[in-house]
């Protein structure tokens, strides 16, 4: 459905006011909520450091290694709607640790599948991993909302963004070092038989000890959530009565992704993400949010955003590889994902203070221009010009899903944990953008500049979406 701009409205600098639900009283709360969302931030990162790895290691195509982005992110489409459904049950503070003790189990699953050195159980472990994020997700954005007055709703969520982006900054650079140290030193393509798997056995040790240490750190956070649990009411009237969508049309609507995957994996991938699309569609059908024009716009935003933010993340560190650009190797150049993500998190602390003074829709259409002009001078040139470019488009991001999130969001009240299960369904973008990505550079050999027009069309679309909520809802 496509929606046209009000343009004869005139724009407010401020959020909306008047919302009726009122601020949550609870001093020092929002510093954990700072905590989830560096750590769930971090781990998503690190599927643009692991994706190179797994490619060189099990010689994969684009399209095949973006299946690390495509298992991760399938997570929001399938566990979006029933952790929302948890949230609501059993409350903000429990939910944030019901995810974060999932987020262990899927880092621990990464030693079996090192251990054996066998893709599809590095993607289980990813999708483990992403379902316990989303859990985490569902808490923290509508509550980082709560934990303050309606009229700074969006700065304070891009303020919080930027504890994200610090942790998109941090766990990558980290990563790259642990991660890619060796790819240098000898390639899968030179191998075969039991060297080829003693060799990918080898080199999985420093992908399984990473996340080893990830787990470490996450149950730290966990037990530090869980000591304050009580202080946030968790009963479902307080975050609004009723079911996201039924369980009889949730289990339907699983049974048609589970067919999808197996279409996918077996007679045509795209056939097979038409079909697993169609279990939102109907999850979602005749949904009261989706009636509000200014929701769904902004859920389509989402999905388009985190699409494209997750293609260039995720091949950055190739396509800087490439002679037309740096020409040199990943384990050399692989810290420089950190200034992709760094720039996002410069660009969100600046935000939050710009948030206050301009139009939220003014900005994000603003940013979403600048991301496609610097992808383009970046397609159209060669060296470092190229490199810091496309680097650049990470601040670009920085307010972009805190803003389409918050714009679409605007006076959602008590429906505000059904209004981010849907968003983080949205996410599942993530998953199909990358992919389609993957398709388009493999069909044209390889051509990671041209396949770049994916993440312009996503870009000029979120433009739109920016003009359209340049108004308070």
């Amino acid at each position: 459905m496509a929606f046209a701009p009000d343009v004869s409205s005139t724009a407010d600098p401020r959020p909306a006011v008047d919302d009726d639900t009122p601020p949550v009283d609870a001093p020092g709360l929002q510093y954990f909520v700072f905590g989830l969302f560096f750590i769930f931030g971090g781990i998503t990162s690190l599927n643009d450091v692991l994706i190179p790895k797994l490619r060189e290691l099990f010689t994969l195509s684009y399209t095949e290694a973006m299946l690390v982005q495509f298992c991760f992110f399938a997570a929001y489409l399938l566990i979006g709607i029933p952790g929302a459904k948890l949230v609501k049950r059993i409350g903000y503070m429990r939910g944030a640790v019901a995810g974060l003790c999932t987020m262990i189990a899927g880092c621990l699953l990464f030693i079996p599948a090192s251990q054996t050195a066998t893709y599809a159980i590095f993607l289980g472990a990813l999708f483990i991993l992403a379902s316990g994020v989303v859990i985490v997700q569902v808490v923290a954005n509508p509550l980082i909302s709560l934990l303050g007055p309606p009229s700074t709703t969006h700065s304070r969520l891009t303020f919080a963004q930027a504890f994200n982006s610090l942790g998109t900054t941090v766990f990558p650079i980290v990563g790259a070092a642990v991660i890619l140290g060796s790819l240098a030193d000898m390639s899968a393509d030179e191998l075969e038989g039991a060297a080829l798997q003693a060799y990918r056995a080898a080199e999985s040790e420093a992908i399984w000890q990473g996340y080893l240490g990830v787990a470490a750190l996450i149950a730290v956070v966990a037990a530090a959530v869980w000591m304050f649990r009580n202080r946030l009411p968790h009963d479902a009237k307080t975050m609004g009565e009723g079911e996201l969508v039924s369980s009889g049309r949730y289990l339907i609507g699983l049974a048609l992704a589970a067919i999808g995957v197996f279409v996918a994996l077996q007679v045509s991938g795209w056939l097979g993400v038409l079909i697993i699309l169609a279990a939102p569609a109907l999850w979602l059908y005749d949904n009261d949010l989706l009636k509000r024009s200014r929701f769904t716009y902004g859920a389509l935003c989402i999905f388009l955003y985190v699409g494209a933010e997750v293609s260039i993340g995720s091949i950055i560190i190739n396509y800087l590889s490439t002679e037309r650009v740096l020409g040199q190797p990943e384990s050399v150049i692989g810290w420089m994902i950190g200034l992709y993500w760094g720039g996002a998190m410069v660009g969100r602390f600046i935000g939050s203070a710009v948030l206050r003074m301009f139009s939220p829709g003014k900005i994000l259409a603003f940013n979403a221009c600048g991301a496609i002009a610097l992808i383009i001078i970046s397609a159209l040139t060669s060296g470092e010009v190229a490199a810091y470019s496309l680097l650049a488009v990470g601040l670009m991001n920085s307010i972009m899903f805190p803003t389409i999130f918050s714009l679409a969001c605007e006076k959602l009240g008590p429906q505000a944990a059904d209004g981010s299960g849907i968003i983080n369904v949205a996410i599942f973008g993530g998953a199909v953008v990358p992919l389609l990505y993957g398709v388009v550079a493999d069909a044209t050999g390889g051509n990671l500049a041209f396949a770049m027009v994916i993440p312009v069309v996503c870009y000029a679309i979120i433009a739109g979406f920016g003009v359209f909520a340049r108004r308070p809802a």
